[in-house]
């Protein structure tokens, strides 16, 4: 068929569909739709893409994979557990793994999909967090991303708990502990999800429907609505010239974005293929089929669940006690489900807290600078502390072997330090973003640093600075420094009592705790001032400066 044959055909079929779904428009604007181009909005696109992969890995386990928990004698090629009783679902896995010509490839590239999907996801949440993306417009696309993942966790654990394997059941045992130590209804919430017993044989049926179907047609559902709100409200972008609030600098979708993307799908795919090829992940042969009886010497399980496993590890005992003959263990209930709740609940409503303290109701479009936010960005490593030191908590035993130390003296410690530690990043981080707003501020005022030093006929030494370009003073000082809110009087002009007294008093003190240690940007009447005293002779209130000539400073 010649070039022209087709052509016509395209133009036919194009017209056909046009007319009757009138997509032409809709093509043609979405494919001018701008986005900005910065590294750190990869985050998400490496979540999506993870995703993706998971979706067709999963596809083709579902293939042979059984999801049955009735027991049959092993016969296939891994001969160390010939003749052993397992599971169908741990029989089918081996066959997957040993038998499926490229199975266990996929097999690992699934596994290691699933735990770039959470990695790749928390981070963009942290980058979202850092940089105030999640202000108005953007609060429900926030708790839509917080919602993906925790769904991203429950969902690893399920696929995780699938083979019925020694590791698995072990942390299969370890959730139903969990879920029994919920006071008055655990035993009913453990019987209910298992069909009685522990273990049981209704288990893997349940958590495959969960895990292949009910899930991740939230997920799908909840990343559509995700993508479709970041068309609806426009990408965020980082400061810088001719970028506004009412504006977005970047590429159109078509055809350099949609190139762009394309081009690192597939390096995500690859990357992720090589390690699958490469690296061994859940090697089930090793482990062997679950067992109520054993448990194997450090135990682990993946990274997103180390931190509930290490609050269990590291909540005394002690706190256990018995009413009217029934045994209460908050040891269990506080660390598993209140801590997390603790964690996920300010998470979620955060935006909201921040526009409250702040009283801000403005569309932020423009991203801030992590250190222009010293309190939310202490807040944010506070975090980062709190959940790393939990984890490490998970792996107690693994330090204490590989250390020659001892598991009690590590787990006294670690029940200290995750008390102190994350306040004490909170503070140091805090101060490191003040002295960087602090460093801003005297480049602003004194010009850049060149190294170079000017010694007068007199003797004096001075340090010479370069002035800074309008653009680059413009990042220094284009952003907001709200200052602590101001107690109002109890009534107003005509005497009458101010409604919501009692809250606006907690709002000021929290508005307190977030700006009262700040940094003003620079005004232009301080650097007219600065002008005036001869200490910048080349920058002037209005902005600009020759870049040839340099600045000496000398205080």
């Amino acid at each position: 068929m010649s070039d022209s044959a087709i052509n016509k055909v395209g133009a036919t079929t194009g017209n056909w569909l046009d007319e009757r779904l009138g997509a032409s428009g809709v093509v043609k604007g979405f494919s001018r739709k701008v986005f900005p181009d910065h590294w750190s909005f990869m985050l998400g696109e490496i979540a999506l893409y993870s995703f993706v992969i998971l979706l067709l890995s999963g596809t083709f386990l579902t293939f042979f994979f059984v999801p049955s928990a009735a027991e049959v004698v092993y016969d296939g090629p891994y001969t160390t557990l010939a003749g052993q009783h397992v599971s169908e679902a741990f029989d089918s896995t081996m066959h997957l793994s040993f038998e499926v010509r490229g199975g266990l490839l996929m097999r690992q590239i699934h596994h290691w999909a699933a735990l770039i999907f959470v990695v790749s996801m928390i981070v963009h949440m942290f980058r979202i967090f850092f940089t105030g993306a999640f202000r108005k417009p953007r609060e429900i696309n926030w708790v839509i991303g917080m919602i993906l993942a925790i769904l991203a966790v429950v969902e690893g654990f399920l696929g995780y708990s699938l083979p019925d394997d020694l590791l698995s059941g072990n942390g299969l045992r370890i959730a139903q502990g969990i879920v029994l130590g919920i006071p008055v209804v655990g035993s009913y919430v453990s019987f209910f999800l298992f069909g009685g017993g522990f273990p049981g044989e209704a288990f893997i049926p349940r958590f495959y429907t969960l895990h292949v179907l009910l899930i991740p047609a939230i997920m799908l559902a909840l990343i559509t609505f995700h993508l479709i709100l970041v068309v609806v409200h426009k990408h965020t972008q980082y400061p810088g010239p001719g970028k506004t609030n009412s504006n977005v600098v970047g590429f159109p979708l078509f055809p350099i974005y949609t190139a762009k993307a394309g081009g690192f799908f597939f390096i995500v795919f690859g990357v992720t293929a090589l390690m699958g090829a490469l690296f061994t992940i859940n090697g089930i042969w090793v482990y062997g089929p679950y067992d109520p009886s054993p448990i194997g010497a450090g135990a682990q399980p993946d990274f997103y669940m180390g931190f509930l496993d290490g609050a269990v590890r590291i909540m005394p005992g002690f706190v256990e006690f018995t009413v009217w003959g029934h045994t209460v263990s908050p040891n269990i209930f506080l660390p598993t489900l209140v801590l997390p709740g603790l964690m996920v609940t300010p998470a979620l409503l955060y935006p909201w807290i921040e526009a409250w303290v702040t009283g801000d109701k403005r569309e932020h479009h423009l991203l801030d600078r992590p250190r222009n936010q010293p309190t939310r960005t202490g807040l944010g490593v506070m975090a980062i502390t709190l959940y790393t030191l939990l984890w490490i908590s998970g792996g107690n035993d693994i330090v204490a072997t590989h250390l020659h130390l001892s598991i009690n003296d590590i787990t006294h410690v670690l029940r200290v330090i995750v008390f102190v530690f994350p306040p004490l990043a909170y503070l140091i981080t805090k101060r490191i973003c003040l002295g960087l707003q602090r460093k801003d501020r005297e480049k602003v005022l004194h010009g850049r640093e060149t190294g170079r030093v000017f010694r007068t006929e007199e003797g004096e030494v001075f340090e010479l600075h370069a002035p800074l370009s309008a653009n680059d003073r413009w990042l220094l000082v284009g952003f907001d420094s709200p200052e602590p809110a101001q107690a109002l009087p109890a009534t107003d002009s005509s005497g009458v009592r101010r409604p919501g007294g009692a809250l606006e008093k907690v709002r000021q003190k929290i508005s307190k705790f977030y700006f009262e240690d700040r940094v003003a940007p620079v005004t232009p009447a301080e650097l007219a001032e600065a002008h005036h005293h001869g200490d910048h002779e080349e920058i002037s209130a209005s902005g600009g400066g020759d870049e040839k000539h340099a600045i000496s400073s000398g205080h």
